[in-house]
């Protein structure tokens, strides 16, 4: 696993679905829900026509912190849902989770840099289990 600044990233032998299944249920065990889906390659296909490899957007979510976060600095919600993607490339099934402390750490308030860490800590415990789980 990498992490590149705005995402945590690992290329991981498992299939499309797999790591999908893995990343749902990795958030699941970090307390994530998934609150929007979007099929990048369906909305390509349907909006300009073109073919592209598998690639999903889950937009996850932690209550609590999310809670927090929003109390701290309302303008947060924009930066809201944390995105895990999954997709397909040359190198692999890819799995990407955003790195919440560079997007968060704009607006400037210690509270939501705290709120930001934590869950960039567990959005990178997902990335590395399921990592892990390929290797296995």
């Amino acid at each position: 696993m990498r992490d590149t600044g705005i995402a945590y990233e690992a290329v991981t032998g498992l299939s499309f679905d797999a790591a999908v299944a893995a990343c749902r249920s990795e958030l699941a065990r970090e307390g994530f829900g998934v609150l929007t889906e979007i099929d990048v390659r369906a909305k390509l296909k349907e909006k300009l026509g073109v073919d592209v490899p598998p690639n999903l957007i889950l937009g996850a979510c932690h209550p609590p912190s999310a809670h927090r976060a929003l109390q701290a600095v309302p303008e947060v919600s924009v930066l809201l849902p944390c995105n895990v993607a999954v997709a397909v490339e040359e190198r692999g099934t890819v799995i990407r989770a955003m790195n919440p402390e560079g997007a968060m750490g704009i607006l400037g308030s210690a509270e939501l840099v705290e709120v930001a860490r934590e869950v960039g800590a567990a959005l990178r415990r997902v990335v590395e289990r399921v990592e892990a789980t390929a290797e296995s």
